[in-house]
């Protein structure tokens, strides 16, 4: 009856690393909200940490779980995050730029300007 145990020890570990993980780049993108300076920056910070925190932590539970239907569910939540959060991201940010929103002076390039103009003539 050792072999469980050091699995199920393991497993726990590992669970924990996922967790905090995810808990770090949960606050790198709060850091990151808080930090940047215009909504376009902000919106990549927030978009790739969040992503990526709430993917890491939703593993770890789904490691800690087991194998049951609700690692299933946890699973589809992933996906679904993984496809939604970075097309919300994207509409928001283009949004704001049709809207009127220009990105700050620190940028440096606006490669969407001529696609914009083109859009709204």
């Amino acid at each position: 009856m050792m072999l469980p145990d050091i699995v199920s020890v393991m497993l726990d570990i590992t669970s924990i690393i996922f967790l905090f993980a995810g808990v770090f780049f949960f606050m790198a993108g709060s850091i990151g909200l808080n930090r940047m300076v215009d909504v376009y920056t902000r919106l990549h910070a927030t978009t790739k940490c969040d992503t990526l925190g709430q993917a890491l932590v939703l593993i770890g539970v789904m490691l800690y779980e087991g194998w049951t239907l609700v690692s299933i569910k946890l699973f589809l939540i992933i996906v679904f995050v993984l496809v939604t959060n970075p097309t919300a991201a994207h509409a928001l940010a283009k949004g704001a730029y049709l809207y009127g929103v220009k990105p700050c002076d620190q940028t440096g390039i606006d490669m969407y300007k001529e696609r914009a103009e083109e859009m709204l003539s």
